[in-house]
Parts: C-alpha cells; structure tokens; sequence
C-alpha cells in the first residue's frame, strides 16, 4: 500500500505526568498521528488518544537508553517517509530540556514539515500544584530554571551562579548531584535557604520533603527520595499557597476531550 501522507513530525510536549495536564491541541496531533514515538516521563495513558498510531517506546533514564539520540532522529525521519506524520511525545515541554528543537532542525534537513505543541514543564507545573510560587511579591522577583546534568554528565556552573542571586532556583535531572548541590549553596551563601523536592509530581506516586540546605540531604535518604524529582531552591518554599486539594476535574477524560464543543473534531 502506497503511503499518501506527507511527511511530517509534530514535536508535543505531554506535561508532567498528570493525564489532565495536556492540552487540547496535543490530543489532536495524537488522533491525527500515523507513529508516536514516546519517552519514559510521558504518562502512557496518554497513547489512549493515538487511536490510529503505532507507538514506539524511545525513552530514556538514567544508565539506560532505548535509544541514543543519534538513532531517535533517523527513526523520525524514517519512519515520516515510511508511514506520514510523526508525533513525538515528550514529558513536559520540550523546548524546556526537551531537545525538541534539535530534533526538528534534524527533520528538516530531510524536508519534513515541521510543528510544535507546548506542554506544560514540570519546572512550573509541579511547584504550582504545590502550592509553591516560583514568583512571589517581596520575597522572589525572578527564577531561574537549571538542568542538573549537563551533556557531558556535569552539574551546570549556572548552579553556582543562581546560588548567589535571590531568584527561586529550579533545578531539574539533579538528583544525582544533590550533595554537589548543597555544597554549592553552603560555599557561597550564609543562611541556611529553604528547599522542596518533589518526586512524580502531579501523579498519584508523587512524595515531597521540604527541607533547608542543612537538612535536605538527610531528609531525602529517610523519605527515599528518586528521580525523576525536581529541587526548588529559595525562599518561596516557606511561603506556600495552603491548597484544600490538588484540582481534580469533574469530568472524565473522555467527556472533557471529547464533548468539549468539538474541539478535537
């Protein structure tokens, strides 16, 4: 059978974890997509919607690759020149550590139609849901957001030089380098800064410790604290929004996507 679709890659990204946490756009370019190619933080409940897709697990973890990033590129084009549109689905945003612009550049190189769907980023979703602003008037005028791990397997030197700033600092794939971290903090400030890591964030696995610098590292053998997490650095964590609940919508995801006014279409 003659392939009559046109090559093309939609780059989604899935939001932090909770199924709810994807927007309306995403769910279209998944009932539209011929291929999903999914990574390890994208929630799997989510493939429900890519009713006409093939889906590919091409995650990744810590010490463990599915594939490297050289084999995901050939596989998008590949596979958009084989059977037509490509959506590829990844965890949070993925224009936020995501990679999502190189493997578009990738793509079209090969003269593939190229888009993108912006995904909420754990960096911002997952303090929210917490209740932690990451901007807060007269405590936090700005925030930076820092991989923990580097290309070249190292902590970031912007780590060092957000520690001496009053921005909140979020800190994501830093688990790892958690004590390098604390070190950092201890060598170039003198109080002792409030700090939140929560792991899963936003799904039913989720757990939190809130510590300070001089406590967290204890605190997170006892509570057995994993990635995937994100740290968040600063004194906004002292300062949470006291939420009832974590919004839980009244509807099912079915009736919300689908009844919605014909949205999706």
């Amino acid at each position: 059978m003659i392939n009559t679709n046109k090559p093309k890659l939609t780059v989604v990204g899935a939001g932090p974890g909770d199924l709810e946490l994807i927007t309306l756009k995403a769910i279209k370019a998944l009932k539209n997509a011929n291929i999903v190619l999914y990574d390890a933080l994208v929630n799997e409940e989510l493939l429900q919607y890519a009713t006409n897709a093939n889906c590919i697990f091409v995650g990744k973890r810590l010490g463990c690759h599915a594939y490297s990033q050289d084999q995901i590129n050939e596989l998008i084009v590949s596979q958009a020149l084989r059977f037509g549109h490509v959506v590829r689905l990844k965890g949070g945003d993925s224009f936020v550590f995501g990679r999502g612009s190189e493997e578009i550049e990738y793509a079209q190189r090969f003269g593939l139609e190229t888009a993108i769907v912006p995904g909420i980023s754990s960096a911002l979703g997952v303090p929210a849901s917490n209740g932690i602003s990451l901007t807060q008037r007269k405590v936090s005028e700005s925030f930076w957001v820092i991989t923990g791990t580097t290309s070249d397997h190292k902590l970031s030197k912007d780590v060092a030089l957000a520690s001496q700033s009053s921005a909140t600092v979020v800190i994501l794939m830093g688990m790892n380098k958690l004590n390098e971290i604390i070190s950092i903090y201890q060598k170039n400030r003198t109080d002792n800064l409030p700090i939140a890591i929560i792991q899963n964030g936003t799904t039913s696995k989720e757990k939190k410790v809130i510590g300070t610098i001089s406590s967290i590292t204890e605190l997170v053998k006892e509570n057995q604290i994993y990635s995937p997490a994100i740290i968040i650095i600063g004194e906004v964590v002292k300062h949470p929004s006291q939420l009832s609940t974590y919004f839980q919508g009244e509807y099912s995801e079915d009736e919300f996507v689908f009844q919605n006014l014909n949205l999706i279409g």
